[in-house]
């Protein structure tokens, strides 16, 4: 198994996309390089703000690829290698790994409700098919499906190469559960946010950072949280992680994945829209993103 610290500010990448909806992979590479000059930890296509659930597979291969070989190993890579049934994702997984992807992401089924036990199933059998770590991914809002502390808990104790959670349900309770439930195993195991309002709490209860969608936007300010954090400065951090609370407000008006896309695009880069029907923000939505990040801006915030 590959060994990689699961650790700070991952950005769940956005998808740039042309006007016909074509990968736009010129810019994918722009953003990459504009995501690790803002100090991220980690680059993960495929999560929501990637729009892994409307991407075919030939275009995830395209997108991973591209990503992979413009990373060039300086920070890990984490793939969204999750579908709904366990053959498919099994297959997907075993092909980011090909690609060379250090983590693999892998989301709870969706659509049709799984119980825990379908669940722990799941990813046993595919853990038994590939060598690379792989981090459970909880969003029950988007799949219906709820990924419990306790089946994490024994996932992490019965499963070696399962090593991390992203908890993006938004509860803090179910958070701290998965942190709490499983600090005493033999080995390393990563709860990571993926609720970017949690990040700076998180750490402070014993997590290990963020997959944070905002971090699209504002890369240096989201990775900061967790670096000044480390450093012991957590006045600043507690600003940093504050200062994004005016941005994550304009989610009220539509998708926060549409959100953070068309905040993108409108600071200058060619990222495009999301793929159709996701990509309507109302004018009050509109107004209202303009106005944050116009304040944000005078703020010095990037």
């Amino acid at each position: 198994m590959k060994k990689v610290e699961l650790k700070g500010i991952i950005t769940p990448i956005l998808t740039p996309m042309k006007e016909d909806e074509s990968i736009n992979t010129e810019e994918l590479r722009n953003q990459i390089e504009r995501l690790i000059d803002g100090g991220v930890h980690g680059i993960f296509p495929f999560g929501t703000n990637g729009e892994g659930y409307i991407l075919s597979e030939a275009e995830k291969v395209e997108v991973l690829e591209t990503t992979i070989d413009q990373v060039k190993g300086r920070v890990p890579v984490y793939a969204g290698s999750g579908c709904i049934s366990t053959a498919d994702t099994i297959r997907m997984s075993k092909k980011a790994e090909e690609l060379g992807a250090d983590v693999l992401s892998i989301i709870t089924p969706s659509f049709a409700v799984a119980s825990q036990k379908e669940l722990y199933d799941h990813y046993v059998e595919v853990a038994k098919h590939v060598d690379t770590p792989i981090v459970l991914y909880n969003i029950p809002a988007r799949t219906g499906n709820k990924l419990l502390p306790e089946t994490v808990a024994k996932l992490a104790k019965d499963v070696d190469i399962i090593v991390g959670a992203k908890d993006s349900s938004g509860d803090w309770e179910n958070l701290k559960a998965y942190i709490h439930q499983t600090q005493d195993l033999e080995k390393d195991f990563y709860v990571l946010s993926g609720n970017d309002s949690l990040i700076l709490p998180s750490l402070k209860e014993g997590g290990f950072g963020g997959i944070a969608g905002c971090s699209n936007v504002y890369p240096h300010v989201l990775s900061s949280i967790y670096d000044l954090f480390k450093e012991g400065k957590m006045e600043e951090a507690e600003a940093a992680q504050e200062s994004i609370a005016s941005f994550r407000a304009v989610f009220k008006y539509g998708n926060p994945n549409t959100v953070v896309k068309k905040a993108v695009k409108m600071l200058g880069y060619p990222v495009g829209d999301c793929r159709r029907p996701f990509n309507y923000l109302c004018e009050e939505g509109v107004e209202a993103l303009a106005k944050v990040l116009e304040e944000n801006k005078a703020k010095g915030m990037n």
